[in-house]
């Protein structure tokens, strides 16, 4: 899971990056363009953290209740949140580390007292 939100994070660092935030800001105005935007974005990175989350569940590392889509995309959706609320072009690797140990681990294997 962290390897792959630092993948996610040098591409949204990236000049890659620069473009999709340009587009998502352009699109403000167009709803519909915003929403198919947002759908494959959705579509293509829920299935991957879906499985991922499958296998930490499969070696016992995680509930069974955390197969949903939003709890499995959570720390991606953290990591976009970083970008757009803060208006960053770049993302600190510690950064990326703390959604992953502060919130994703914690929520997918659950909190203990």
């Amino acid at each position: 899971m962290l390897e792959l939100l630092h993948t996610t994070n040098r591409d949204l660092s990236s000049p890659k990056g620069d473009i999709l935030r340009g587009l998502l800001s352009s699109v403000g105005d167009e709803p519909h363009l915003l929403a198919q935007l947002r759908d494959q974005a959705v579509d293509s990175a829920t299935g991957v953290w879906l499985t991922i989350l499958g296998r930490a569940v499969a070696r016992g590392e995680a509930s069974p209740e955390t197969l949903h889509p939003r709890v499995a995309t959570v720390a991606l959706t953290l990591l976009r949140n970083e970008y757009v609320t803060r208006g960053l072009a770049t993302l600190p690797d510690s950064v990326v580390v703390e959604i992953v140990d502060e919130v994703y681990l914690p929520l997918i294997r659950g909190r203990t007292p």
